[in-house]
Formats: C-alpha cells, sequence, structure tokens
C-alpha cells in the first residue's frame, strides 16, 4: 500500500519525503540499523558536543529520538485500536531537558534505541492492513497508522543527517 502524501499534514511531510524505502517494516529496520551505526561512531569527544548555543548535543538528540518514536508509536497502537479520542501535541523542548540524557551513557542510549525500534516493529507487524488505514487525531493533524510508522523512520534520518552535517563534520 502506497502512501499518499496529499493526505499527511505539511509538518510531518519533510520526514516522510526522507524515507526511500515504500515497504513500511523495511523502512523502520533501515532507519534503525543507520542509527545505530552512526550512535556507534560517534566519537567520545563529541557526545556533549552542541553545534550552537541554545541547540541539542548529540546525546541530546539521540534520547529525543527516543522519546519521539515512543510517543509516535502510542498514537499509532491508539488509532489502530480504533481509539477515536484526539490526542494531544507535544513540546520535544519540554521533553529533551527532562531526558536525562547527561546522566545516561551512549551504551545505555544505544541499546534503549534498539529495544524501542525492536518494539516499534514488533507493533507495526502486528497491525492488519486495514489497521495500518485508521487514522486518528494528534495535534489537531489527522494521521494514518502506516504515516504514524513512516513519519518515525523518517524523524529519525531527519536527525542522523542532521547530526551528521551539523555535529560531525568539524
Amino acid at each position: 500500500m502506497l502512501l499518499n502524501l496529499d493526505t499527511i499534514p505539511h509538518f510531518y511531510k519533510n520526514y516522510i519525503k526522507q524515507v526511500e524505502e515504500t515497504d513500511l517494516l523495511q523502512a523502520l529496520r533501515i532507519s534503525g540499523h543507520r542509527a545505530l551505526e552512526l550512535i556507534h561512531a560517534i566519537p567520545e569527544s563529541k557526545i556533549d558536543f552542541a553545534y550552537a548555543a541554545g541547540k541539542w548535543t548529540v546525546r541530546e538528540v539521540f534520547c529525543h529520538l527516543i522519546d519521539a518514536e515512543r510517543i509516535f508509536a502510542y498514537r499509532a497502537l491508539r488509532f489502530a485500536r480504533n481509539d477515536k479520542t484526539e490526542l494531544a501535541g507535544w513540546e520535544e523542548n519540554d521533553y529533551t531537558p527532562q531526558a536525562n540524557a547527561a546522566g545516561r551513557t551512549m551504551h545505555k542510549i544505544a541499546a534503549e534505541m534498539a529495544h524501542v525500534r525492536s518494539a516499534t516493529i514488533d507493533l507495526f507487524e502486528s497491525f492488519t492492513p486495514e489497521m495500518l488505514t485508521r487514522k486518528g487525531i494528534a495535534n489537531k493533524n489527522e494521521l494514518s497508522v502506516m504515516a504514524l510508522g513512516f513519519v518515525i523512520a523518517g524523524h529519525e534520518t531527519h536527525h542522523s543527517h542532521i547530526l551528521k552535517d551539523r555535529y560531525l563534520r568539524s
């Protein structure tokens, strides 16, 4: 089943466009694998680096990815189960300082990322084709379960590009 980008809220289109794969499970596997390769390639000297004042550190970016994936997967679960409750948004800039990134090793963050992605893949594998087409409202935007899966993969890819371009080049 192909995803119609015309039905995706503008904010999420940029994430979904980052995904090259058309198979959702393959997209989740590949983006997860690439993110783990990246996290293991980060030099110790860079884990607390921020490319500008007020920007997140490398460690904080990875913690943000974990939080975001959990939230998007939770939304997908609710929508797949045909829950019609409108879900609130979340403010990433409020969550990130509370993630205790500085108190966590990159090894633990990488392990958590792998566990979360594994659970996300298991969740999406459990959905029927009908469930993948179900929609719900989150943060005043209508999204399908399938779109949320591609958002997860694309969001991670988006931040991986930023990490490579702005954090790890120098």
